[in-house]
């Protein structure tokens, strides 16, 4: 793109006493910059909401030869302070082209990297105002934009800014020295040197730059063939808008599958255009690639930036939207065939037809429906999505109320896709649970942000339920010890009381008040707050009230406090596992006293006198396998006569991981490490209780963050006459599902028993154990946590 230019006023710095002693080192800026000018500045880098996760100034070129950088800074104020910071520059910056310098990194690593900069320095930038100057060699500020309540300014003070905004020239090439003209605050939009270059002109600027169609910007891959460079009459109707762009549409496709038809053109600020506009564009291509997920492990998408917008016609018809399952067919179970290490590489096949990842990207931009759309995971209505699958063509296993199971790494359910709501009125996303339908046509605009296709809808169908209900599990007979887990996530003192209403009501009814309860995520007394508490007696006992209040037994409660900070999860919270019991049952709790955060529990003794050393205890909490998590907490309990042992686990999380649907293919589960050592530190202790007493009752639980399927559960589970047994395996497979995530029911928590408890007492009435999954949150938009807790009810004695 080529912007049209101005001619040069003549310019004023407007600054107070103050900020004049700061500016004193240099002379003033005194007229328009002949070259060097700031393109951009942000100072949110890295703050909560942050696009990028880094501060960053940006320098154009506006003139006609090359400015060599040796001697050249950018330079730094706060609004009111009178001491500059520096970065040095380096290189050569020619003509027409941007010029990246990252700047101090924030705490949020979920935001994404800055592309390859140009230049790095560590200057901390502020989010709201500021002043930002070029300066050369001489020490003389070439150019300086003062921004918010800044104290000084070429002519009037550009716009303030935020974590999500920054202030950028609205046409790098004039510089009117006016801030308040030539600056506009808008979403940041970092350009380097390997952008196209743009030229600046004292006339109508020529035609400039490749003409080129939507499907030739898109092209047939993950990364435009037209990366960086400039196009012009592109072509399309305006088919969506948002507050910083809009997407169009050609209506004279190529009639090749593989290459999108749509785009998005980011505007940076509220774009002029309508719904049914008739434009052409010119710009450069640009490649975009949200935060979260990691950030650099995220596709792009591919977008026209700096556009300048000609419309022709407006009220046009918007071309019929591809509607899956039904016009296109996603691959089934295969979101990449090959292993490519990463999709963006040139010479990577792309291939729609059989991979999923392919096929999506195959339709970014454009408009795209899906008929009859069953919820494959609830409404998050935090951020207003819904993952879903076509009513039709869907190759996948189903759960019991019509989810999708994730049931291997072969098996990613690939043909869903998550509905957002950002171009919708406030509150239009449908609120619904799992299996209910969308009926009819739901279409909008297909965008790709933090590791997933989304379909940006602009229209939804109706929402029909399919009446799901929580399940109840059944009652232990009088000979059956009824153990269960629950992760009750990031339960605190300061959670409201329905929250704690709900769980107890889960767990007196739906769960059926069982014998002994593990509890994962119990937060201590000041819940998040890093205020060096770690007791969590509050926390425990408003829980124990609660069921007493919903109808419940009177539990009793052991667990052991962590050290400060050192077992992971939301900062502060220090969450552990609580074991909760029922004396009124005839359970008792085998007190052994010396477990403390550090000192690791060991088995004492053999045979029927095998105990441990502390009950409760921690497993090995020394071992580097445990680093910024939880560790296991171990307890011996009695159920009329006989010892049973349970070992409670909150292993580390899948944070890491690269998503399914990310630039790096076959993902890398670089999380699971460590669960593996986990998995053995347990395993390990288990053989020590199994070699001290062959027929020992053990019971493993809780949430192992991983699957059914996966290594993490297979060595926990070892082999030969010790093996464990992993209940979740035992289940039909429309029923192994604790936890929902993007669409995906999946095995996350775990109950396993030893050898011994598969063996039912002489006289009993029924099998030696019966396991139930009791989904009662995961499926649900109202759900009191983000697991399902699950229960064994071991026949212990015989009769019933």
């Amino acid at each position: 793109m080529q912007p049209a230019p101005r001619r040069r006023l003549a310019a004023t710095i407007t600054t107070s006493s103050l900020a004049l002693a700061a500016l004193a080192l240099t002379p003033s800026a005194h007229a328009a910059s002949p070259d060097l000018v700031v393109a951009e500045a942000y100072g949110g880098g890295g703050n909560s909401g942050a696009p990028y996760a880094s501060d960053f100034i940006e320098v154009f070129n506006r003139g006609s030869a090359p400015v060599d950088l040796t001697g050249w800074s950018v330079q730094y104020w706060s609004a009111s302070g009178t001491t500059a910071q520096r970065t040095p520059l380096t290189g050569t910056i020619a003509p027409g082209r941007h010029y990246l310098v990252k700047e101090a990194d924030g705490a949020n690593t979920s935001a994404a990297p800055l592309p390859t900069p140009d230049a790095a320095g560590t200057i901390a930038m502020s989010s709201s105002a500021g002043r930002v100057a070029v300066v050369n060699p001489a020490g003389q500020v070439v150019d300086l934009v003062g921004y918010g309540n800044a104290s000084a300014s070429e002519g009037g003070t550009a716009p303030a800014t935020s974590n999500t905004t920054s202030v950028s020239r609205t046409n790098p090439c004039v510089d009117t020295d006016n801030n308040a003209a030539d600056f506009t605050a808008g979403t940041p939009a970092p350009q380097t040197s390997a952008t196209a270059a743009v030229t600046c002109t004292d006339g109508p600027p020529p035609p400039t730059g490749v003409v080129a169609t939507v499907a030739e910007v898109q092209g047939a891959a993950h990364i435009s063939p037209l990366n960086n460079q400039l196009v012009r009459d592109v072509a399309g109707v305006v088919t969506a808008v948002t507050s910083n762009g809009f997407w169009i549409q050609s209506t004279t496709p190529d009639q090749d599958p593989a290459t999108s038809e749509g785009v998005f053109v980011f505007s940076r600020t509220a774009p002029t255009v309508a719904v049914g506009d008739a434009v052409t564009v010119a710009g450069t291509v640009t490649e975009f690639r949200s935060g979260g997920s990691g950030g650099n492990d995220n596709l792009t998408t591919t977008e026209i930036a700096s556009p300048k917008v000609t419309t022709t016609s407006s009220g046009n018809p918007l071309p019929t939207a591809v509607v899956l399952g039904v016009d296109r067919v996603a691959p089934a179970q295969t979101v990449e065939a090959g292993n490519p290490g990463s999709v963006e590489k040139p010479g990577v096949p792309f291939d729609p037809a059989t991979s999923a990842i392919d096929f999506d990207e195959s339709l970014e931009g454009m408009r795209v429906g899906v008929r009859d759309a069953v919820a494959t995971g609830p409404t998050n209505e935090s951020y207003g999505e819904l993952p879903v699958v076509p009513g039709q063509q869907v190759q996948a296993q189903r759960s019991r109320s019509g989810g999708v199971v994730y049931g291997g790494y072969d098996q990613p359910n690939s043909q869903r896709i998550i509905l957002d709501d950002p171009l919708l009125p406030k509150g239009a996303m449908p609120v619904v649970n799992v299996g209910d339908t969308l009926t009819g046509d739901t279409v909008g605009v297909m965008d790709y942000g933090f590791g997933n296709f989304k379909l940006l809808a602009t229209q939804v169908g109706t929402a029909s339920s399919a009446g799901l209900q929580r399940e109840t599990t059944a009652t232990q007979t009088n000979n059956q010890l009824a153990v269960a887990t629950f992760n009750v996530e990031n339960l605190a003192p300061s959670d409201p009381a329905t929250k704690y209403e709900r769980l107890a009501g889960q767990i007196t009814h739906n769960l059926a008040s069982p014998d002994v309860l593990a509890l994962e995520e119990i937060q201590d007394n000041s819940g998040a707050a890093d205020d060096g508490t770690v007791d969590s007696s509050a926390t425990v006992d408003k829980l124990v009230t609660a069921i007493k209040d919903a109808g419940g037994p009177a539990y009793e409660a052991r667990w052991i406090d962590p050290q400060n900070d050192t077992d992971g999860g939301q900062p502060g919270g220090n969450i552990r596992q609580v074991f909760l019991y029922r004396p009124d049952r005839d359970v008792e709790f085998v007190d052994v006293t010396g477990g403390d955060a550090t000192t690791p529990t060991t088995v004492v003794g053999t045979g029927k006198g095998t105990t441990l050393s502390a009950s409760p205890g921690r497993i090995d909490p020394a071992n580097p396998a445990w680093n910024s998590s939880r560790k296991p907490l171990v307890g011996q309990f009695r159920f009329r006569g006989k010892s049973v042992f349970v070992i409670a686990n909150h292993f580390a999380s899948k944070g890491g991981d690269d998503p399914l649907f990310g630039r790096w293919q076959q993902p890398t589960r670089f999380s699971e490490a460590q669960r593996h050592e986990q998995s053995r530190a347990v395993r390990g202790f288990v053989d020590k209780l199994l070699s001290a007493d062959a027929q020992a009752n053990v019971v493993v639980l809780g949430d192992l963050n991983d699957f059914e399927f996966s290594e993490t559960a297979n060595i926990l589970v070892g082999s030969g006459s010790t093996a464990l047994t992993d209940l979740p395996r035992t289940l039909p497979a429309n029923e192994r599902y604790s936890y929902v995530f993007d669409g995906n029911s999946q095995v996350l928590d775990h109950i396993l028993i030893s050898p011994a408890l598969l063996k039912a007492p002489a006289g009993s009435h029924g099998p030696a154990y019966s396991y139930d999954i009791v989904h009662t949150n995961s499926e649900f938009h109202d759900q009191d946590s983000d697991h399902d807790p699950q229960v064994v009810r071991l026949q212990l004695r015989g009769g019933s």
